[in-house]
């Protein structure tokens, strides 16, 4: 039974309310990472080129990054819990209607509704997070698990979706999303406490617009560098647009009177390492991921089925590193566990640039040590980057910080990846990103 005082939930209910709202995050990052390993089955249904094929797997985190500021401030406008309850109802029929898809052109439309869901979502349900744990410390403590729940998710859509499309049909891992959204929808106004409006303004709509379609626009230019040059009007037409309407978004932002993105919301020291910390962790682990799949199944000849159980001790390691992360932020302090995390993890991405890719080096020597120090590093990164971007935000700003973090967690991966592939050696590539981790840990120390 939940008990609340004041429209705070208690001690007792807090565990549940964490549970249910940690559930929804691990699906949306989930939800995101599910078509990464089916893809090629996919194509192979509906007859997709290579540029749709790009396009496709690029949709659902285009529309989620492109409209996580605004969802953030709808979410800090008017209450967490009815943007988390719109959120995951678009979330949740948008989640049904891509394995009910026809064609490509509804299947596209679906994934982009699920970001868009999703968007709201996220936000939503940090700020809601915030209610259910109205004391500072027991917060801070909150965050530093959820800051591993991302990963997790991600990890999670690759390998489960690589199992059920290799037993069955892709189409039955979006059952996933439905269920959660559906359990989420049915359970929050038992486990979670009420969250009021927020006061002001309706949200900045046309920076709003102008956020998103050049974040959108960007986004998609950077992703079309996976399958054209830079200087081709494929990549450099939606990616100077983009750049041009962001650098809008911050003029008009200025000018606002109640914006998107307040000015001085990143001017702090900490709270600016932390979101670039989450930005750089979760491109340090989606590139591996990326890299390492294609390697196993195009260079060692692996099948689907066995590539996904390779990063079982990924997983594994994840599991048992975000159980520690929470101890050790109390213990040795936020600032001091996310550099050490960079560091570990740009350790382990050295290890799988010197070993991993190469052909003749058994798993347990190559992969292995990497595929544990990685993830084990990452789970500190993200855990004390959450506690770091979220400490000092006033309760009618969570939205905004959930918002930014995931921001931050949608795109670092994307410019990471394209700027890496002017590189063109997955092992460079590997490389390059370790010592920017370095860097990132070297700068957390100075931060701290």
């Amino acid at each position: 039974m939940t008990v609340t005082r004041n429209g705070n939930t208690t001690a007792a209910s807090a565990g549940p309310a964490f549970a249910l709202l940690g559930t929804v995050q691990l699906s949306l990052i989930f939800t995101l990472t599910s078509l990464v390993v089916p893809l090629p089955h996919i194509g192979r249904e509906f007859s997709l080129g290579r540029d749709d094929l790009v396009l496709l797997s690029a949709a659902y985190g285009l529309a989620f990054a492109g409209l996580l500021l605004f969802g953030g401030r709808v979410t800090d406008r008017f209450g967490g819990r009815r943007a988390l309850d719109a959120g995951l109802l678009v979330f949740g029929v948008a989640s049904l209607a891509v394995p009910l898809a026809p064609g490509p052109p509804a299947l596209l439309a679906a994934r982009f509704a699920q970001g868009a869901g999703a968007a709201l979502a996220a936000p939503a349900a940090m700020a809601v997070l915030r209610a259910a744990f109205p004391r500072t410390a027991a917060y801070g403590k909150a965050m530093a698990t959820w800051g591993g729940l991302s990963v997790l998710g991600a990890t999670a859509g690759q390998l489960l979706s690589g199992v059920i499309s290799a037993v069955t049909s892709w189409r039955l891992a979006f059952a996933v999303p439905v269920a959660v959204a559906a359990l989420a929808l049915a359970l929050a106004p038992r486990l979670l406490p009420a969250t009021p409006a927020g006061t002001g303004r309706s949200p900045d709509l046309p920076g709003a617009a102008l956020a998103t379609t050049g974040i959108t626009l960007a986004g998609y230019g950077l992703v079309r560098t996976d399958a054209h040059p830079w200087a081709s009007a494929a990549v450099l037409a939606p990616l100077l647009t983009g750049a041009a309407l962001l650098t809008g978004f911050l003029i008009a932002e200025r000018r606002a009177h109640d914006p998107l993105l307040p000015a001085g919301f990143l001017r702090d020291r900490r709270r600016a390492f932390a979101v670039s910390a989450i930005g750089l962790t979760a491109a340090g682990t989606a590139i591996p991921f990326l890299l390492l799949s294609l390697h196993l199944q195009q260079d060692r000849g692996w099948s689907a089925l066995q590539t996904s159980a390779a990063f079982v001790p990924f997983a594994a390691a994840l599991l048992v590193s975000g159980r520690a992360a929470g101890p050790l932020v109390a213990g040795f302090g936020a600032p001091a566990v996310t550099a050490s995390g960079l560091a570990v993890a740009a350790t382990g991405l050295a290890l799988l640039a010197l070993t991993g890719l190469a052909p003749d080096i058994p798993y347990a020597y190559g992969l292995l040590p990497g595929l544990l120090l990685l993830p084990a590093g990452a789970a500190a990164s993200f855990a004390g980057a959450a506690v770091l971007a979220t400490h000092g935000v006033e309760p009618q700003r969570a939205g905004l910080a959930g918002g930014v973090m995931n921001t931050a967690m949608e795109l670092g991966p994307t410019v990471v990846l394209a700027a890496l592939l002017t590189l063109g050696s997955d092992t460079t590539s590997l490389a390059a990103t370790a010592v920017v981790l370095a860097a990132a840990a070297y700068t957390g120390t100075r931060t701290g």
